[in-house]
Order: structure tokens, then sequence, then C-alpha cells
């Protein structure tokens, strides 16, 4: 199958790309750069966002796979843009160039009224996906860990490494995540394109364990052979200082982030495991070759 897949450069969309090939798929991986490095992929320069070299890149393609997602907002691209605006015109793009597949990547929690702008757009273009009349699937993934990951390679490693004596941790660190390993991610993305009963469908994708934000610390401390403490930080000086330092360029956090770490991010796995056939490789096997990758950064 030939398949277009929007924002494929960053993390999920290098492995996704790799993965397609080795299956037998035509990938064409359009971004803002045109740039990868999966050999095999065509790149291809477009700007979702801006409606630019979408509909050229969606030429003669059997299946369009969206990936665009920032979890922080930037001068040159704000969630509106990546999230809304995007799907938007990649949408048009697929129903002009005659694709009927339309698999998107929304986000475990994705739903309005949240206060999280980053859940919130991301359910303003599920609404976007399922009017679209095209032939369309959603999957939303918890986060996702994987050589190359941003938030275990990045977070959660640089917390630990920091030069502090401490390691801080919110609040009590109660918060639910249930991860799920890039590959997959990968496998579901593949898996969807041609079954048929995932058409018209939305899937959480998370992996096999729960953990809280305090195990998730713990398990990348003793991973990188640290002995430091974990430091309590109560959640009411975070309610004060979170939204004043938000929108620093160094904040560590921005006030969305913290609104969605405080959600937590789990769901049962019955409706994912039913649909398709993963691994379900855990944690605690991947996180050793993670913690020693180089993150991978979108373009």
């Amino acid at each position: 199958m030939k398949v277009l897949i929007i924002g494929g450069s960053g993390f999920v969309g290098s492995h996704l790309t790799r993965y397609l090939l080795d299956q037998g798929h035509q990938v064409t991986v359009a971004s803002r750069q045109g740039k990868g490095s999966v050999s095999g992929a065509r790149y291809v320069v477009a700007d979702a966002a801006r409606n630019s070299g979408l509909l050229e890149a969606a030429q003669s393609q059997d299946a369009l796979i969206y990936l665009v997602g920032i979890i922080r907002e930037r001068r040159d691209q704000t969630f509106q843009q990546a999230h809304v605006d995007g799907v938007r015109n990649s949408l048009e793009a697929a129903k002009s160039a005659g694709i009927k597949r339309f698999i998107h990547m929304s986000a475990l929690g994705a739903a309005k009224g949240t206060g999280s702008r980053y859940f919130e757009t991301k359910a303003q273009a599920e609404e976007l996906v399922q009017q679209s009349g095209l032939s369309w699937t959603i999957l939303r993934p918890s986060l996702i860990f994987g050589p190359g990951d941003d938030f275990f390679a990045g977070t959660l490693k640089g917390l630990v490494q920091a030069p502090a004596p401490f390691i801080p941790q919110v609040g009590d660190g109660h918060f639910p995540f249930r991860p799920i390993w890039i590959g997959d991610v990968a496998a579901a993305f593949e898996q969807s394109l041609n079954l048929q009963r995932s058409v018209g469908s939305a899937y959480n994708l998370v992996g096999p364990e729960e953990y809280t934000l305090r195990d998730l610390l713990l398990l990348v401390r003793n991973c990188l052979g640290s002995h430091k403490p974990l430091f309590p930080v109560p959640l009411a000086l975070m309610d004060l200082v979170v939204p004043l330092i938000s929108g620093l360029a160094f904040s560590p956090i921005t006030k969305d982030q913290y609104i969605m770490l405080k959600a937590g991010n789990t769901a049962d796995p019955t409706a994912m495991q039913a649909a398709f056939s993963l691994e379900q490789r855990s944690l605690e096997a991947e996180l050793p070759q993670i913690l020693s990758a180089k993150r991978l950064v979108s373009s």
C-alpha cells in the first residue's frame, strides 16, 4: 500500500516509517523540512498547518496517516495550527487526491472542557475526522516509550540527572499512567490500514501495566544507577508557581502539561487488545536501551 505520513520525521514517525517499510508498504513522509533518517522512504516538503504542499504529496497515495502533534506551543506552531488546522487541511487534501483511508493519531485523554489546550484541540481534530466522510480510524496512545522518546529519555532522565541533590516529584506522585511501547503503536497503525472493523472506530492505546508517576521516577532513577531521594513538591505550591512560569522559554513545565500530568493517562486495554495483535512489550524490558539512546526531534 502507498502510505503518506504527515509529520513523520520525529520519534513516532521515524519508528512508524521503518515499520511500514518492513511490512512491504511504500512510504512518503511529508514534513516542514522534508527530511528524515529512514532509508527507503520518500521525503517531501509540506506544511499541513499552512496548507502548503499537501495536495502534491497526496497524489497517488492509498492512505494518509496524520501524526503531527506538539506538547508545547512555539512562536511558529500553536496547538490550533498543529492539531486542528493541519488535520482540516489534510482531510481536504485526501479528499481532493481521492484517498479514502485516513488514520489519525490523537491522544489518550483528548476531550473538551479539560482546561488543557492540548487535549481540547486534539478533541476538535477528532470531530473533524469523524465528520469527514472518509474511512477513518482514530488511535489515542498513552505515553509512548522507545529509543528516542521525549518523556522517558528526556523529561524523566533530565529530572534524575539534574545537579540537584534530590529528584523533584509532583505532589505524592500518585497520578496513574499506562505507557505503551513504540513497536505496539506502529503495529496498531499498520494493522489499521487493512483492518475493516477498525473503520469508524477510535482506540485507546495503552501498555500492559499501570504505574504511578512515582513508580516511573523510581524506575528511571534505578536504571540510571542513581541513589538520589525523591522530594515531593506540594501541589499547593505547584498550583501557584506553574501559571507564573508557564510562559517562560526556560520553564520546565507549562500550565497545559501540569493539567495533563495531574489528570494521569490510563485506560482499559480491552478494546485495543480485541482489535489488534500486539506484543505488549514491558517498560522495564526497554528502559535500559531508551535511556542510552538519543532523542529524536520533529521537524
